[in-house]
């Protein structure tokens, strides 16, 4: 299982439950097309936090590297409901940092790997 984690602050003008409400359908619309295995909303609490930590956070759980991938490219169709469950998430998105988490240590021992 690898976690795709985004820490995410909204626009000045966004709603945070309207955002909620979109990222849940935006989620169930990835999980139920199987590109995505499990999510998770989180809202910093009493503001509390470093400075530079953000508002939200949102982690996608994803089999492998080879279902974060279709997810990426499930996304990028040009399907209807694709596109409008995505548009309507990523317009209230003001500043979002991704990164790409796996358990650990893991049975592959990645550090100890290299192709060169």
């Amino acid at each position: 299982m690898n976690l795709y984690q985004c820490s995410i602050d909204l626009k000045d003008d966004a709603k945070a439950v309207a955002f909620a409400v979109a990222v849940e359908a935006w989620m169930t619309h990835l999980q139920s097309n199987g590109v995505i295995q499990t999510w998770r909303l989180c809202r910093r609490k009493l503001g509390f936090g470093a400075p530079v930590a953000r508002d939200f956070q949102l982690e996608i759980a994803v089999e492998n590297m080879t279902q974060l991938d279709q997810a990426f490219r499930f996304t990028g169709t040009h399907d209807e409901q694709t596109e409008r469950l995505y548009t309507t998430v990523h317009q209230m998105v003001g500043v979002a940092d991704m990164a790409l988490f796996r358990p650990f240590p893991d049975p592959e021992r990645a550090e100890r790997m290299a192709l060169i």
